[in-house]
């Protein structure tokens, strides 16, 4: 009997698993190729069965990726403010390159925040809703948002159109009853995959919005949920951060600071590109990332 120590992986193609204890070999090594896009050797292997050829790098995500040494660049620009445009010029590539970066990064992200915190029983959370706007202030954008009182962590984040208000009411081009249906479904998803990760006599803090409590009773129904007022902000045009010495839902509002301060796509400054809620989404993942691996502390 012998034991092969090259460690062979599975095929793709069939899904057969790789032999590495009878004589009978069902994978075999096929030779190594040259990668430009890194510069590094990658093994390549034949199936016996279904007599395919494959890589140690057919699975990967980055798979035919040309430029994927700039990913990780690319992913800290993206969570530190700097535009599509400034990160397209300092990493000297095309700004076509890093929006296609932005949606590829932006599925990455979403997954891995969900998984990072598959484990998580957080006994002490606070949430709200931000507000922005998609292509003009006639089409607001709300973004709830949850984070862990302690740690600040982020737990999760929903974007869904919403309704107009004021005098833009009649100036919106969006319907009214769609805007409300979507943000109404947007907010149930967001409450319910915050469940498992929530101990179910958690403290759950947040505003004094008479829509929440319907949602964490629905959700949460032994969570003790405290309201409190809203404060003055502390600059003119900075709500998040308040003006009071004491903040009971100041790991919430300092993390919101930090949305508005690190994505450069949330600002509301004239002259720069329109916005979708689908990139927004994809943005606020990157960033939230970013946030839980480098900027709690």
């Amino acid at each position: 009997m012998r034991i092969y120590l090259c460690m062979r992986p599975d095929c793709p193609h069939c899904e057969l698993r790789a032999d590495y204890v009878s004589d009978f070999r069902t994978i075999v090594s096929f030779g190594i190729y040259h990668r430009t896009s890194d510069s590094k050797d990658v093994k390549r292997f034949r199936c016996l069965t279904c007599k395919k050829t494959f890589s140690t790098a057919t699975k990967d995500p980055c798979y035919r990726q040309k430029k994927r040494q700039k990913n990780l660049k690319i992913f800290e620009l993206h969570g530190s403010g700097v535009t599509q445009r400034r990160s397209a010029r300092l990493l000297r590539i095309t700004r076509k390159t890093v929006a296609r970066r932005l949606k590829f990064l932006g599925l990455l992200c979403q997954e891995k925040l969900v998984v990072d915190n598959a484990d998580l029983n957080v006994t002490c959370l606070q949430f709200d809703d931000l507000e922005t706007f998609e292509n003009s202030k006639c089409q607001p954008v709300s973004v709830t948002l949850a984070v862990e009182e302690k740690t600040r962590r982020i737990l999760g984040f929903r974007v869904a159109q919403m309704s107009a208000k004021g005098r833009l009411t009649r100036k919106s081009i969006k319907n009214t009853d769609t805007a409300e249906t979507s943000a109404g479904k947007t907010g149930a998803i967001f409450f319910a995959s915050l469940q498992p990760i929530v101990a179910h006599d958690a403290v759950i803090k947040s505003d004094s919005n008479p829509y929440y409590v319907r949602d964490v009773k629905e959700y949460f129904p032994a969570a003790q949920h405290l309201r409190t007022l809203g404060l003055r902000g502390a600059t003119t045009g900075q709500g998040e951060l308040k003006k009071a010495a004491y903040d009971p839902l100041f790991s919430l509002n300092h993390t919101c600071a930090m949305f508005r301060a690190n994505v450069s796509r949330w600002s509301e400054k004239p002259g720069r590109p329109r916005k979708k809620k689908e990139r927004l989404q994809d943005h606020l993942a990157i960033y939230a990332v970013y946030h839980n691996l480098h900027l709690r502390n």
